[in-house]
């Protein structure tokens, strides 16, 4: 089991329910390091000063903020005051419904365990925001910083999306998005596209191919056996008529 990564509570009106907060994802990512191409030694990475090329120890690094050509250094002790008054609970604010949330303010996953004894509470609220079909909008502390988020449940567990902060998302208003509208049977024809390749949502049969084909490539390199060839589609003719490309790709569902 991995270890928490954070320790609180979930403040449900007066109700208190203390919980662990686990990373709700994993990486399968190939570890790979960098090293030097002729005779394979590892690259080790220094913590040089820029001024003076010398290295510097982790006790003499502190974090800076720079104004003009000067750093304002923070210490541990004032990112601490800078929480301070902030709660270890995941303080719920108010309750939403999830399908009116833009995915844009959505950014990781968390899986909420209870302490012991708490299970019935715990339970409690899974099976009220379960069946009411809502979610939590929250706020919490980690890491001496404030986080926004999302408190959901399943039919087996609580589990928290971080979320962005809405002045955090940029605006589209320096994108240049020309003013150019569809035919209605353009339009038409894009909706029966898109009512031909829909289907129910099934995550699991979405690999990650690219890891696959690395993994294949090393085992093909440490037997010293040749390296498999790709499985490259070839590229569609390009058609320069809309109407004649939503023909084909509705050609392509059907």
């Amino acid at each position: 089991m991995p270890r928490a990564i954070w320790k609180g509570g979930i403040s449900f009106g007066l109700v208190y329910i203390p919980v662990k907060l686990y990373s709700g994802v994993t990486r399968h990512d190939v570890d790979l390091r960098m090293v030097r191409k002729d005779d394979q030694c590892p690259i080790k990475y220094l913590r040089v000063c820029e001024k003076d090329g010398k290295e510097v120890a982790w006790k003499d690094i502190v974090k800076g903020h720079k104004i003009d050509d000067y750093y304002i250094t923070l210490l541990e002790e004032d990112f601490e005051k800078a929480s301070m008054g902030k709660s270890d609970s995941i303080v719920i604010n108010e309750f939403v419904k999830t399908e009116e949330i833009n995915p844009r303010y959505f950014e990781k996953p968390y899986l909420l365990e209870p302490e012991k004894g708490a299970g019935k509470t715990y339970n409690l609220l899974r099976k009220a925001i379960y069946d009411s079909q809502m979610s939590g909008l929250s706020k919490f502390v980690l890491r001496n910083r404030e986080h926004l988020a999302l408190l959901m449940a399943d039919e087996k567990v609580l589990y928290l999306t971080q979320m962005r902060f809405h002045d955090e998302l940029r605006k589209p208003v320096d994108l240049k998005i020309p003013n150019t509208s569809p035919s209605k049977e353009e339009q038409k024809m894009a909706m029966e596209l898109i009512k031909g390749m829909t289907s129910a949502f099934k995550p699991e049969k979405y690999k990650d191919t690219y890891q696959q084909t690395l993994k294949k490539t090393i085992k093909a390199k440490s037997q010293h056996k040749k390296v498999p060839e790709p499985d490259v589609q070839p590229e569609k003719a390009a058609v320069e008529d809309l109407m004649e490309q939503l023909k084909k790709s509705l050609e392509m569902t059907n």
